[in-house]
């Protein structure tokens, strides 16, 4: 049992489930007053499904503009772009519906509408690199809402990926006000989501529990939250995995993802994990969604002398008591069909020498419950799971 340390809580007004995203919608729209509503959506969902036109449909007259053309990972180029259309629309509320990728532009453009960046370089004066613990940023005039087809969790953290095209880097950035004013969680949404992007995006969200369990940094309310997120979303990734069209499964799967993502909630800081794989998603164009499988395990094995009773308990909510947590994970994500070696993502010894060069900077890297002492043991790691 953790002694002592600090629990955060989150500036969010609410979370939404049980109703149609665009029945909540509409009513979020009226209870924040919001007059000018710009959608920032999956190009899928906007395409290919009835789902945003029945969201436009319930907005009415409130619905100003929708953009679709959402990059992988989420650029500063971009978010530039797609600031300037929302404040030429005066928009007042921004809309996220789709993936991590959606949700983290809508939190990256209020950032860009509030200080008017026009272009890469505007971000340039907003640095969040290590050992930055403050938000650069004012406070936005203009909030979002999230509506996830994913199980990435994103969305339940003040803070955006965004990549430096002139850099190939991957870059955090923070403010308490850019987690979402309210989250909406509609089963249907997620139908026409790929397996492998679901499967994916759900490790994803197990690792943000997994490195909230093994932080230093913890509190016991995380923990507890957060291991019963990782038992939920593992019943109901697996259960979707066998019945792709049942609405109940990825209902359960959704409430997975929100209790495992709740360490993000809470501000405790991620592992390594999530810190070279944002070097693999904004270096290598890894998807995000593939970082997870064929990173974690290699890290629980290289983690667990120091975080031994956390893998314990892991084990079990991974439904291997008594077992072992890197094993009983690599099990899960090879049952998902998901890659599960640097190899299977095109990531060989020839780039590891610049993976740990970036890495070895990165805060949530520095973060590790087992210290990095050099660039050497990074390697040492990512050898561990080639």
């Amino acid at each position: 049992m953790r002694k002592a340390g600090i629990h955060n809580f989150p500036a969010i007004d609410r979370l939404v489930y049980g109703k149609a995203a665009a029945d909540a919608l509409k009513d979020e729209a009226v209870r924040l007053d919001a007059k000018r509503v710009f959608l920032i959506v999956s190009r899928t969902l906007n395409t290919k499904t009835d789902e945003i036109e029945k969201i436009r449909r319930a907005l009415g007259d409130k619905h100003v503009a929708t953009f679709d053309g959402i990059a992988q990972h989420t650029t500063r180029k971009q978010a530039a772009e797609v600031a300037r259309q929302a404040n030429d629309t005066e928009a007042d509320l921004i809309v996220a519906v789709g993936g991590g990728s959606a949700i983290d532009l809508a939190k990256i453009v209020i950032m860009a509408m509030e200080h008017d960046i026009r272009d890469e370089a505007g971000f340039d004066p907003f640095p969040m690199g290590p050992g930055v613990s403050f938000s650069p940023f004012l406070s936005p005039t203009v909030r979002q809402i999230a509506v996830p087809s994913t199980l990435n969790g994103g969305e339940y953290n003040a803070a955006a990926l965004v990549t430096d095209e002139r850099h190939k880097l991957k870059q955090i950035f923070f403010h308490p006000q850019m987690m979402p004013l309210a989250i909406i969680l509609d089963p249907a949404l997620t139908l026409q989501t790929p397996s492998n992007l679901w499967m994916g995006s759900g490790t994803r969200s197990m690792d943000h529990g997994i490195e909230a369990l093994c932080s230093p940094a913890g509190t016991p309310l995380a923990d507890e939250v957060v291991l019963a997120g990782i038992r939920i979303l593992r019943e109901g990734m697996l259960q979707t995995l066998q019945q792709p069209d049942d609405l109940e499964a990825r209902r359960l799967s959704q409430y997975g993802s929100w209790l495992a993502a709740y360490g993000l909630q809470a501000r405790v800081p991620m592992g390594a994990s999530h810190g070279i794989g944002h070097v693999l998603g904004g270096t290598f164009d890894v998807p995000h969604y593939y970082c997870t499988p064929v990173i974690m395990p290699s890290l629980l094995r290289y983690n667990k002398p120091f975080t031994e009773d956390a893998q314990k308990r892991l084990a079990t909510a991974l439904g291997a008591p008594g077992g072992d947590a890197a094993d009983a994970f690599a099990a899960f994500t090879k049952a998902l069909g998901l890659p599960g070696r640097l190899a299977d993502v095109g990531i060989g010894e020839d780039k590891f020498d610049q993976i740990s060069k970036i890495a070895i900077n990165h805060r949530f890297v520095q973060a590790n419950p087992r210290p990095f002492k050099n660039e050497a043991e990074i390697i040492d790691l990512l050898r561990m799971a080639a």
